[in-house]
């Protein structure tokens, strides 16, 4: 079970390496491939945090290496001309707030870093530094993501 759970979540990456390189000059393509492979290392992390699967760190630290990898290269993928097209889920103040879009980033990055230094070992190690990880998705969707209806 923790194998086939891990191996899932190296083949959600593994095949977002794969979309992003296909992508080519489509950053409107690529970030909402980026983001989905984010989505599906968070599911099972949050299962763990909602109970409903048991810990595991080996899952944990695999998901926030997506999320690490994911933190690095997001923020380029917001040039002009992209505000809209393509099923674009970007809100406009991304292009009118840069410097807030790109501080919201910049949290996301420190927090997952602060959750890998953390190597948290079982749910009460990982609940707090989770939740940090968590709460600055939220915070930049809130602010920086429209909503699909």
């Amino acid at each position: 079970m923790i194998k086939r759970s891990i191996h899932g979540v190296l083949a959600a990456a593994a095949l977002g390496i794969v979309s992003v390189a296909v992508a080519g000059d489509d950053p409107i393509h690529e970030r909402h491939e980026l983001m989905e492979d984010v989505r599906d290392a968070a599911k099972p992390v949050g299962k763990m945090l909602k109970g409903e699967s048991e810990y595991d760190a080996e899952v944990v630290m695999a998901s926030l290496g997506v999320f690490a990898d994911a933190s690095k290269t997001f923020g380029g993928l917001f040039p002009e001309g992209t505000e809209t097209g393509g099923g674009t889920e970007a809100a406009p103040a991304i292009w009118e707030d840069r410097a807030g879009f790109e501080e919201a980033l910049a949290q996301w990055s420190e927090a997952t870093e602060a959750a890998i230094a953390a190597k948290p070992a079982n749910l009460e190690e990982a609940k707090p530094v989770l939740g940090k990880v968590f709460g600055s998705c939220k915070n930049c969707h809130d602010d920086y993501r429209i909503e699909e209806e």
